[in-house]
């Protein structure tokens, strides 16, 4: 069995930390927030995660050099937006060839970053780097209900050790070595979830909110060909998987958060009312660069954009997107380039 250092006590890394020390790993987990870990440590539950029990062999720690030190993977499970802080303060305690699993989801906005670049970035030395990423809500693993996820590595090697680690019989780990598609697709699949939900707030039905999921992909897979990466990864668990869960259910922060916004609420009001961190807020920036950095067409992305950053009307940002000038899904003249 492994030692493995959980960086991160959200409902991600603590679903995550309960699964692994049910599969007999060896596990400790450390918060930047001290109250924090004197609560899960004391009640052994986490109140974002009704019905989980944190399991006694799970330990906490408030020293980072105590979740690093000697383990054979360290995850990574704080918010995309502390993701570079966090490896700044772990760097001094990682050693070369340390393998490092990340489970955020986003790009950093200045950098345009992805988070394993991120990390990697802050870590003066050499560290093998997985992006661990799929439709797996934490309220869901929590209470072993079947998932899947994708391990995604350069050295296939890496990600098929970290795929025989976290799979059990409730969670299948698939591996992939597009690391740069794969974040790719968690970073963007949360705006597009902002997208339905705002739809949903908007009183839309499922009409339009199957096509928010299937042009949001389309445009998520103009952009990752723009940048080099696998086109079946976007057909996969991180692509479509992750972004038809993120997109539909109750669990998802963006969808609610998207919600709130298309009944009314302001963007930083429905932020405050979710409670938790919204990535794709948070990604909503990065995504705009990137399509103008890759000249690629991301009108679902505009009009979310526009809606968040810029106080337009969500009816109207709708309006404007069913305007849009005729388009054919599939152009003869170019079969593989779909400019919808």
């Amino acid at each position: 069995m492994s030692s493995i250092g959980v960086l991160g006590a959200g409902t991600w890394g603590i679903s995550l930390a309960r699964m692994l020390s049910k599969s007999g790993h060896e596990i400790v987990v450390w918060s930047a927030v001290e109250r924090e870990i004197d609560q899960l440590e004391t009640e052994r539950k986490h109140p974002n995660l009704p019905g989980m029990i944190i399991p006694d062999e799970v330990r906490f720690t408030k020293k980072m050099n105590e979740v690093c030190a000697g383990k054979q993977i360290l995850l990574f499970a704080v918010p995309s937006v502390y993701v570079r802080e966090t490896a700044r303060k772990a760097a001094p305690y990682i050693p070369e060839g340390q393998i490092i699993v990340d489970v955020a989801k986003g790009i950093e906005p200045e950098t345009l970053l992805t988070m394993t670049q991120v990390i990697q970035d802050e870590i003066p030395r050499q560290v093998h780097l997985v992006a661990l990423s799929g439709p797996t809500h934490a309220e869901e693993v929590a209470l072993d209900m079947p998932t899947t996820i994708v391990s995604a590595c350069a050295d296939i090697r890496i990600a098929e050790q970290v795929q025989t680690i976290f799979m059990n019989t409730c969670m299948r780990v698939y591996t992939n070595p597009d690391v740069a598609g794969v974040e790719l697709c968690g970073a963007m699949k949360n705006v597009m979830a902002l997208a339905a939900g705002i739809s949903s707030g908007l009183g839309y039905g499922d009409n339009a909110k199957a096509a928010i999921i299937t042009r949001g992909m389309a445009e998520i897979s103009r952009l990752g060909a723009a940048m080099g990466c696998r086109e079946q990864t976007f057909h996969g668990l991180a692509g479509m998987g992750d972004l038809i869960v993120t997109a539909t259910s109750t669990h998802s922060r963006n969808n609610r958060c998207g919600m709130l916004i298309g009944k009314g609420v302001s963007p930083t009001e429905a932020v405050k009312r979710v409670g938790m961190v919204v990535e794709g807020i948070n990604a909503i920036p990065a995504a705009v660069e990137l399509a103008q950095r890759y000249q690629v067409e991301m009108p679902i992305v505009a009009a979310v954009d526009a809606v968040v950053n810029h106080g337009a009307d969500p009816r109207e940002a709708v309006t404007t997107l069913m305007n849009r000038d005729k388009k054919t899904e599939l152009p003869e003249s170019a079969p593989n380039d779909d400019r919808g």
